[in-house]
């Protein structure tokens, strides 16, 4: 007899529902006595993981997948059984080779670390780097651990990289940041979606379902400077596809507002009833009419006029939506240009509708639990802020402990990655759940970080290129092998459940956060159970604005929906902001904003001493183009995971330079030649894709990819001010064509081939 257990997909925050069945009888990991199925030893070196997988998986219906998965849901069970996992800690010999060691030797070694990282800097000279797919429970005490075990203020995660600027606008509008404050499946029978910087097609396919109302209506209008797949969503009258110039997306918003105002589009009644700041507003978006923001953005006037005459008309009629994604917020200035998205729905009378509304997309699969309690610099549990003495003073009694042990704010990411090794930083490194090698900003100098600390200790199950530097390496469980909660993209708590024993030499971090802590005498309680942790999560959060009190494993299993907030003795919140926004008078607020001067640094010409040879003199020889970057369909973040797919590997195997073929006719580049990108920060290498669908002065690069086609070598670590999102989208860069073959066939050496070999050998 085959049985499943019911859970999610362990990529994105649409948080797929998927039943994982067995061959083995395996009853729901939900139901009293449940017996997980064992994993089956892996296969020698250099064989390919089982086929079929342990585990098989399939769709199951749910409001936001309705029983569909992507390619990368329907092959996630692959990696279970993969090769390549490690299943026990790895130690960095002085040769360079990682070994194993027993637990009890590694944990030690990770004592003595910090207690001498300790003594000699002080205790921020401990830092801890999370992860956006953590679970809640391990998100929540990875928080607790740094600040109550370590000592430490030095906390961020990749969360950073992801919605920070989007939440940074939020609080500052609604006074709550929650990535979509209605069910997704409200979107449906919109008549009117803008959707900025967000390629949903290819990122979570699943969701495009949801679009299918608006593009009917011919309603769907996509800001992209690439016709992307989600952008190619509007032809044959679906909608509209604005292609603006990279980092001028705040431009275009201030000129659909303007048009909203000035064509008497504004919902009166509502900026008069629920919102401040209007007039402020008025006045600076005065000097940015349509006809001034075509000469800045390439959009069309008439373009600009009719999406704010489509969107105020579906306000009217059956709903309009705007969305936000990466593609806007990862910029020095991304904190605004959401803001001015934000602004653009305040005018309209969209956000506390009940068939209206603003949201931006969570990308990672818990990135919205995730930064809601602990893991920021600035947080604590609930979303509270560090700095509130009330807040402190409340954490202070769930953990125990005087108020004065709990550390003040710390280093966002990007700082927080600058420091490490440095005589006043970070020299003893914790990473869970994340692959800075690939994903952080400027990489190269990431990774000459990494390699400067004293010791750096990566949780991981496979042996990712940040892990490769690590002098530890500790073997934790996958998604299929653990219990826990996730917060999918609309603020509703959801319930992963373990369907295979994990190999015996994998622990989960909730078990190795309690060893350690025992080990460091840490004040407060720390506990390896799910549940345990997620119990102390509801009273930590209790009477925050991200308040999961009301919610407990049992409902969760039960199948009830639970959107937080939800306070104990409440039913939740599906939709917010209904009756009032989260400000103390109940109004949402408008903030003027503007597009400032940018930084002149990310333009400057390739410096010959930087990464390799070659780059000198590029500027004379080279392209000026401007680089964005952003994610396949069959890829993952950082790659770490996907690319270990057989499937998706195979189909998509390596990076490729989108190229517009005007551009690429300059410098004589045919399509498939290889060439090279680079700029003051490093050097890229790979094949070139030619495409009308991108704009002739631009170019895109997907980020999944490490080594010589790392797209992060290029991008620039200048930050928002306010949120500490890196600008990721805008880097300046030179093309030409690649002047040795040689040098670029190795461009899957080097670390990408240390990290098999490793695989191969531990």
């Amino acid at each position: 007899m085959t049985t499943g257990a019911d859970t999610h997909c362990p990529y994105c925050a649409l948080q797929c529902a998927m039943t994982l069945t067995s061959p083995a009888a395996l009853t729901p990991a939900n139901q009293p006595g449940s017996d997980p199925v064992d994993a089956a030893p892996a296969p020698a070196a250099g064989v390919p993981p089982l086929n079929p997988p342990i585990l098989t998986v399939a769709g199951r219906d749910f409001p936001t997948n309705r029983g569909g998965l992507c390619r990368k849901g329907w092959t996630s069970a692959s990696l279970l059984d993969h090769p390549g996992r490690v299943t026990e800690p790895l130690l960095k010999g002085a040769d360079g080779v990682h070994r194993p060691v027993s637990w009890d030797e590694a944990l030690m070694r990770i004592v003595s670390a910090v207690k001498q990282a300790r003594a000699e800097h002080g205790a921020d000279a401990v830092g801890v780097f999370g992860g956006g797919g953590l679970t809640n429970e391990k998100a929540y005490q990875l928080g607790k651990f740094a600040r109550l075990a370590l000592g430490t203020s030095r906390i961020d995660y990749n969360g950073r990289f992801c919605m920070s600027s989007a939440a940074a606008a939020g609080m500052r509008a609604f006074g709550m940041d929650r990535g979509l404050p209605f069910p997704l499946a409200d979107l449906d029978a919109a008549s009117t979606i803008l959707m900025l910087g967000s390629n949903v097609a290819e990122t979570m396919p699943p969701f495009v379902q949801h679009l299918q109302g608006a593009r009917d209506a011919g309603g769907l209008i996509v800001v992209d400077p690439r016709r992307s797949a989600t952008a190619a969503f509007t032809s044959d009258g679906g909608g509209l596809h604005l292609q603006p110039l990279p980092g001028t997306d705040l431009a275009l918003l201030l000129g659909i507002s303007h048009a909203v105002i000035h064509e008497g589009l504004a919902d009166a009644g509502y900026i008069a009833d629920r919102t401040t700041g209007y007039d402020a507003v008025v006045r600076s978006v005065g000097s940015f009419w349509p006809e001034r923001v075509q000469s800045i953005t390439g959009v069309p006037a008439g373009l600009i006029r009719d999406t704010a005459r489509r969107l105020a008309d579906g306000a009217r009629k059956g709903g309009s939506y705007i969305l936000t994604g990466r593609g806007v917020e990862q910029h020095v200035d991304g904190t605004d240009t959401a803001t001015a998205a934000i602004n653009l729905s305040l005018l309209l009378g969209l956000p506390g509708s009940a068939r209206s509304g603003y949201g931006t997309l969570t990308g990672q699969g818990n990135g919205q639990g995730g930064r809601e309690h602990g893991q920021k610099a600035d947080q604590l549990p609930g979303y509270r802020k560090i700095t509130d003495p009330a807040a402190r003073a409340y954490m202070a009694k769930v953990w125990g402990v005087p108020e004065t042990l709990i550390p003040g704010p710390g280093l966002p990411a990007v700082q927080l990655l600058k420091s490490l090794g440095q005589p006043d930083g970070v020299r003893c490194l914790f990473v869970h759940g994340a692959n800075v090698a690939v994903s952080a900003p400027d990489a190269n100098a990431v990774i000459a970080g990494l390699r400067s600390l004293d010791f750096l200790v990566v949780c991981d199950f496979f042996l990712s290129e940040t892990a490769a530097e690590a002098d530890l390496i500790l073997p934790v469980t996958q998604w299929a092998e653990e219990e826990g909660t996730l917060t999918n993209l609309e603020g509703r708590v959801l319930r992963r459940r373990r369907a295979l024993t994990p190999p015996p030499g994998v622990r989960s971090e909730l078990w190795i956060m309690t060893r350690l802590a025992e080990l460091l005498h840490a004040p407060s309680t720390f506990s390896e159970d799910p549940e345990t942790v997620f119990e102390e999560l509801r009273l930590a959060s209790s009477g925050g604005l991200a308040d999961y009190s009301g919610i407990d494993y049992a409902m969760l299993d039960r199948g009830e929906a639970a959107y937080w907030p939800y306070p104990a003795g409440s039913a939740g919140t599906p939709r917010l902001f209904l009756d009032a926004f989260a400000h103390a008078d109940g109004r949402a607020v408008f903030t003027p904003v503007t597009p400032r001067r940018r930084s002149a640094s990310s333009g400057a010409a390739p410096a010959a001493n930087r990464g390799g040879a070659g780059r000198a003199g590029a500027r004379e020889s080279g392209t000026a183009m401007t680089l964005i970057t952003g994610r396949l369909m069959e890829h993952y973040q950082s790659g770490a995971q996907t690319r270990r797919v057989a499937a998706l590997a195979e189909a998509q195997p390596e990076a490729r330079l989108q190229l517009h073929p005007a551009a690429a006719a300059v410098q004589g580049i045919a399509d498939g030649d290889y060439v090279c990108i680079s700029n003051e920060r490093g050097e890229v290498s790979c094949r070139a894709e030619l495409s009308t669908d991108i704009r002739p002065e631009t170019v895109f690069l997907p980020f999944h990819f490490p080594e010589l086609e790392s797209a992060n070598r290029l991008t620039e670590a200048a930050t928002d001010p306010i949120s500490g999102m890196p600008e990721f989208k805008t880097s300046k860069v030179w093309i030409r064509p690649a002047a040795c073959l040689d040098a670029l066939a190795g461009s899957h050496s080097g670390v990408q081939a240390r990290v098999l070999q490793a695989e191969e050998t531990s």
